[in-house]
């Protein structure tokens, strides 16, 4: 075998990542700026605890589908993380599937977070931002300076994440502790101001749309919500600490999740009699917090929101590159995504996210809405051969726990269901006609990068992709 891999070059990433960092990828990612954008259209869709319980079943359900990451993880610790276990279970093929759609569900939350700053000077600062009017999308507005606003800050975190591990990696560690205290703050605070009362949470469901639909319209985007936790197998090769801390800080980073997204909801929620009617039609949470609050909640929310944008770029930005390296690593797309710069990044898989994400801020707002339901169906394939690969490998005598293979049967059948809301045209959460052009969009240029590799990879052994894959060179 020696000799068959002599002459495959395997290019490998710095141990720099501390256990803290990891666990500021995963928190930081999974809320980024939903926590603070989102609870209005959530409390209009599903009502208080309609909301409350769709996220927290969701965030419960990611906790299933997380075991067999951790597995896997302790077993992989290499970049790509799904990329390495669906090889692993299912082979190069479905191996670059799986990769190709969480691929688009990364660089999706990173074209979010971008669109979602800007979104946040528009109700801040409106008459800076609506300046050079373009053109009308689905019924929004866009402005030059928003869209030039939005590009810098996708410039900005691209030059941060290749600048190395070490500077995004405090970052996001300070970004994470500054969003949980001020969650905190802002949760107390809710209490002394407006007009405070428990029966101000009424409707706790969606009249129109029932309890059941309430909760689902909710449940179907949890793949979105708290994709991030994943992000932490993506960074496995540069731990500096052993894989087997990998499920716990999985289950922090989900738990802190789920009681952010709460928090905010209950801030957004029971302030106000009616939180829709604060003039509230560009952003609900802010209304509510700017109308109660004053200048000082509103400044703080406003630096929440930056650092959740922040936090969520960042998080992105790292795992979408290691995941594009790990591919080009492998052959399996262009091999010029594996080089690295002289902070041991993959700059230039970065700077190819970053350009692919700056037409987002040319769609405006409307195509946040787009752009969720495409990432969650991106995360959701990955979630489902995951999990159907953790089922496979500890069903094996020499891997065998059954406590992988029962969660990886659970994660699997959860993540069914979640393609199914997605995907099935009479879901309530079924995606729309402009999602379905662009998940289309994708699936093509997936297709064309396959068939460009297609001669390349299927030329090379099992123990040459063994090697550049798993690094087994033995």
């Amino acid at each position: 075998m020696e000799n068959q891999i002599s002459n495959v070059e395997r290019t490998e990433l710095d141990n720099t990542m501390s256990k803290r960092f990891i666990w500021a990828i995963a928190y930081g990612s999974s809320i980024g700026w939903g926590a603070f954008i989102l609870p209005g259209d959530w409390l209009l869709s599903s009502g208080t605890l309609g909301s409350t319980l769709g996220i927290t079943i969701g965030g419960i359900l990611m906790l299933i589908i997380a075991v067999a990451y951790g597995g896997l993880t302790t077993q992989f610790p290499v970049s790509g993380g799904e990329f390495a276990f669906s090889y692993v279970g299912f082979g190069k093929y479905v191996s670059f599937i799986a990769s190709w759609f969480l691929a688009l569900g990364y660089i999706c939350v990173v074209a979010l977070n971008a669109s979602a700053f800007s979104l946040l000077f528009k109700f801040v600062l409106p008459d800076f931002l609506e300046v050079g009017y373009l053109y009308t999308i689905a019924g929004w507005d866009v402005y030059i300076m928003e869209v030039v606003l939005s590009s810098l800050v996708l410039i900005l975190f691209a030059f941060i994440s290749i600048r190395g591990s070490g500077l995004s990696g405090n970052l996001q560690f300070l970004f994470c502790l500054f969003m949980a205290i001020v969650v905190t703050i802002l949760f107390v605070w809710s209490f002394l101001t407006g007009e405070f009362t428990l029966a101000n949470a009424e409707p706790l469901f969606n009249s129109e749309n029932g309890i059941w639909t309430s909760i689902i319209l909710i449940v179907a985007v949890a793949p979105w919500m708290y994709v991030g936790f994943d992000n932490i197998p993506q960074a496995a090769e540069e731990f500096n600490f052993s894989p087997d801390k990998t499920f716990k800080l999985i289950v922090f980073g989900i738990i802190a999740s789920i009681i952010t997204y709460v928090l905010m909801i209950l801030v957004t929620s029971w302030v106000y009699p009616d939180e829709q009617s604060i003039d509230g039609a560009l952003w609900v949470t802010g209304s509510v917090v700017q109308s109660s609050m004053g200048a000082l909640g509103m400044t703080i929310l406003a630096m929440a929101i930056s650092f959740g944008v922040f936090t969520g770029l960042n998080g992105f930005y790292m795992s979408s590159s290691r995941l594009l390296f790990a591919l080009g690593r492998a052959r399996f797309i262009p091999s010029i995504f594996m080089k690295l710069g002289k902070n041991k990044t993959p700059y230039v898989s970065v700077l190819f996210i970053m350009a692919v994400c700056l037409v987002a801020p040319w769609l405006g707002r409307t195509a946040l809405s787009w752009i969720v339901d495409m990432s969650s169906t991106g995360v959701s394939v990955a979630f489902l051969i995951t999990s159907l690969v953790a089922v496979k490998f500890f069903r094996q005598k020499e891997h065998y726990n059954m406590v992988y293979v029962v969660f990886g049967v659970m994660g699997a059948l959860i993540s069914v269901v979640f393609l199914v809301l997605l995907l099935y045209p009479g879901s309530p959460a079924s995606l729309s006609v402009p999602s379905y052009i662009a998940l289309g969009a994708w699936i093509i240029l997936g297709a064309i990068f396959f068939m460009t590799q297609f001669r390349k990879i299927n030329s090379m052994s099992k123990e040459e992709l063994d090697y550049l894959i798993l690094n087994k060179d033995k």
